[in-house]
Parts: C-alpha cells; sequence; structure tokens
C-alpha cells in the first residue's frame, strides 16, 4: 500500500509540474514574450549561479577525494608496483591541473560574458599561434607519459637474471594452475595434444607420450567396435567415423612429436627442453619469496585471461599458443601484509583473471603467499616429493639363495655354515 502511495505522489507531481509549465507558456503568449527572449536580470542571476556553482562544484570535487582517497590502488607490494605508482601519481597531477584550469575557465566565463546587447562577440575563425599552443603542449606532455611508461614496461618484461625464481601460471577456464621447475631447475617442454586427466599442462615426457597413445588407442578400438557391432543411424555413424578420423590424426601427430623430441635430445642433449618436464612440480599453490626477482611464465589452454595481482602491480594477457612472462621481485610477505599493513589475519594476495572469460569469471581466483626465503625453501623441497612424474623404483636387490635339507627346515645359503645335516 505504501509502494501505491508514494507512486501516486511521483505520478500528481510530474502531473502537475507539467500543468504549470503549460501555465507558463500560456501567459508568455499573452504578453507576447517570445521564450528565447531572456531579460538582463535573469542573465545576471544565471551567471552568478554558475559562479556559486563552481565553488560547490570543487567542494565536492575535495570531499570525494578526502572520502574515497584510502579506497582507491591498495599499497604496493613489489619494487615495479611502486615505480608504477609514481608514474600514476604524474598522471594523476596532470589530470587534475588540466581538470581545475578548465573547469575555472568554463565557470568563470559563463559568469563574467553574460548576454548583453551592448556586446558583440568576436569571431576568430583561425590563429596559428593559439593552434600551435594547444597542438604542441599536448604532444609534448603525452610523450613525456608515453616515454615513462615504456620505460617501466621494459623492466617489466626485460629477460630475468640467472638466479630468478620461475614459475608458470596456468589458465583454463576457470581456475589457475602453477608449475615449478624440479630438482633439475628447469621447466620441461609443454603439448596441448598432451592435455588428459593426469597431464592437466601437457608436461612432454617419453612416458606421458606412451600413456597418451594408450589412450588413444583404446579410444580408437572402443569406437571402431561400436561401428561394426552396433546399428545406428547414418548421421550418427558419420560423426562416429569422423570422430575416429580425428582421433588418429592426434594420435599421428603426437608420434610425429615423439620423433621431435628424440631428434631433439639426440642434437641437444643436455640442453634439450625434452628432457626436464618429468621433475616438474604441478601444483594449486603459488609461492613467491620475498626480495628475490621471480620470473613468471603466463599460458592459457581455451581463451584470453588475464594474469593480475593488484598489490604486486603485475598484469600480463594469458593468450592461448603464446607463452607471455614478466618479472617481479615482491617486497612485503603476506605475513607482514595481515600484522602489520592491512591489520587482516584473513588476508592473501589473490591471482586474479581479468578478463571476462566466461560465465564463472569472478570466480577465477589464487591465493598467493610471499614469505622469506627459508619458508620459501622448505615449502619447495615439500613440493619437491611430489613431482609430476614419480622417478623410477631402485630395483630391488636379490634375495640370497635358500638351501632346503630334506630333514631340516629351509635355511639361507649364508647360514650353510652353521647347519649341520642329521
Amino acid at each position: 500500500m505504501m509502494k501505491l502511495l508514494i507512486l501516486l505522489v511521483v505520478v500528481l507531481g510530474a502531473v502537475a509540474i507539467a500543468q504549470l509549465a503549460r501555465v507558463y507558456e500560456l501567459t508568455s503568449r499573452l504578453r507576447n514574450k517570445r521564450e528565447e527572449d531572456i531579460s538582463p536580470a535573469d542573465n545576471r542571476m544565471n551567471g552568478r549561479l554558475m559562479w556559486a556553482f563552481m565553488v560547490a562544484y570543487f567542494a565536492f570535487f575535495a570531499w570525494l577525494v578526502y572520502a574515497y582517497g584510502d579506497k582507491m590502488l591498495p599499497v604496493a607490494a613489489s619494487e615495479h608496483g611502486m615505480e608504477t605508482d609514481e608514474l600514476l601519481n604524474f598522471n594523476w597531477v596532470i589530470l587534475i591541473l588540466a581538470f581545475v584550469l578548465t573547469n575555472v575557465l568554463l565557470f568563470v566565463f559563463a559568469g563574467k560574458y553574460i548576454h548583453s546587447t551592448e556586446r558583440r562577440a568576436f569571431w576568430q575563425p583561425h590563429n596559428n599561434r593559439l593552434e600551435l599552443v594547444w597542438t604542441v603542449i599536448p604532444a609534448a606532455v603525452l610523450a613525456v607519459i608515453i616515454i615513462m611508461g615504456l620505460n617501466s614496461w621494459n623492466k617489466i618484461t626485460a629477460p630475468a637474471g640467472p638466479d630468478a625464481v620461475q614459475v608458470e601460471l596456468y589458465a583454463k577456464q576457470f581456475d589457475w594452475t602453477a608449475r615449478y621447475p624440479g630438482a633439475d631447475g628447469v621447466l620441461g617442454a609443454t603439448d596441448f595434444r598432451l592435455i588428459n586427466g593426469t597431464n592437466p599442462l601437457g608436461i612432454v615426457t617419453a612416458e606421458s607420450i606412451t600413456q597418451r597413445l594408450d589412450e588413444l588407442d583404446a579410444q580408437i578400438a572402443e569406437t571402431d567396435s561400436l561401428l561394426w557391432n552396433t546399428i545406428m543411424a547414418d548421421g550418427k555413424r558419420d560423426e562416429m567415423t569422423e570422430q575416429v578420423e580425428r582421433l588418429r590424426r592426434t594420435q599421428a601427430r603426437i608420434i610425429n612429436l615423439r620423433t621431435v623430441m628424440e631428434l631433439d635430445i639426440k642434437e641437444k642433449g643436455e640442453a634439450s627442453q625434452y628432457l626436464y618436464g618429468a621433475d616438474d612440480i604441478v601444483t594449486k599453490e603459488f609461492y613467491l619469496p620475498i626480495r628475490k626477482e621471480a620470473k613468471i611464465l603466463i599460458r592459457s589452454r581455451d581463451v584470453i585471461h588475464s594474469a593480475y595481482i593488484p598489490h604486486l602491480r603485475s598484469q600480463m594477457n594469458a593468450v592461448p599458443g603464446i607463452t607471455t612472462t614478466m618479472k617481479m621481485v615482491p617486497t612485503i610477505t603476506t605475513d607482514s601484509m595481515r600484522t602489520h599493513v592491512m591489520k587482516d589475519e584473513s588476508f592473501d594476495f589473490v591471482l586474479l583473471c581479468n578478463k571476462i572469460c566466461g560465465a564463472s569469471h569472478y570466480n577465477m581466483q589464487m591465493p598467493l603467499t610471499v614469505t622469506n626465503a627459508t619458508d620459501y625453501d622448505a615449502w619447495m623441497a615439500e613440493q619437491m616429493k611430489k613431482p609430476f612424474q614419480a622417478p623410477p623404483a631402485a630395483p630391488t636387490p636379490p634375495t640370497a639363495p635358500v638351501v632346503v635339507d630334506s630333514t631340516a627346515a629351509a635355511v639361507p645359503a649364508t647360514a650353510q655354515a652353521s647347519v649341520v645335516p642329521n
């Protein structure tokens, strides 16, 4: 009932305003006053209102900065993040100066140069000097911003040092997976055709190739059996026949991949990337050590994603078929953020996807833990116990031969010297 009453009040108010406007229009016609005719008093009032609005406008702007200034970007927790903030602040200074100058001129001129029948506007169709000023000054400012931005970008994307921590972030709808090099310190090669339930990143090893070929053999055999032993519609049969052909093409490409791997190993020896995948660490945990350079490699399985860590000021697109890279040096640990900076025990650095990649894009998150070198090494040592492929088991030592006596229990050969036959 209350909602209905409110609606009626709003409707009646709109009708009343419309009728008042109609009355004003009719009275103007009776006085032979044109709508575009404005009295000098109204002009002066509008000009003064422009100045009053300017004061209120900037007062409201100042209040917004005061009230919501702490709701902007969080504290920067990486070396390049601080440089990024400096560049952003430089842009803010330029924007605020331009904002204040243009709006002050707008309101002051609107209030000062009100319409007057005794004054005519000066018409100036062209002025080379003015055009040069408003072209050169913005161009120079933009050039400075672009040069500073490119300098920062080059630092972020420059090759990392040989001692940098390596980690690969693998994106797919709708989660992240991290991969670290194992004891050999090198990330192995990958190929999307090897992706299956036990190899979500498509890491290339002799064992993963064999396993994938065996899976394809089983799928082809199963589909062939259905084609030969099942009555089905022609359309369905054609669909399954195409499926078998597609599986055979994939199988042929994987066999070719195995040949490429063998030739690469033969040619490059220890330098071949195909030798280093078995001990890679595939995990849903993302750890980085503080104040140590980290090289981040980013891949995508399906669509374009974006690896975004707000507190580290890091963002890089994850593009299917391409490995993008960036580097960073974290400067604040997760524990320090919880206890000293944010004062929130539940705080976590978060890896987000910053591209709208589908229905569950909002849920594509992964916590990042930044810790000291000792804790990072301990975590890494624990992860190395769970490599992508477990090393082959050591051969079981042969058991000692057993001597069997017809009248005595079996005795190991090592004890034969102490055995006295009955």
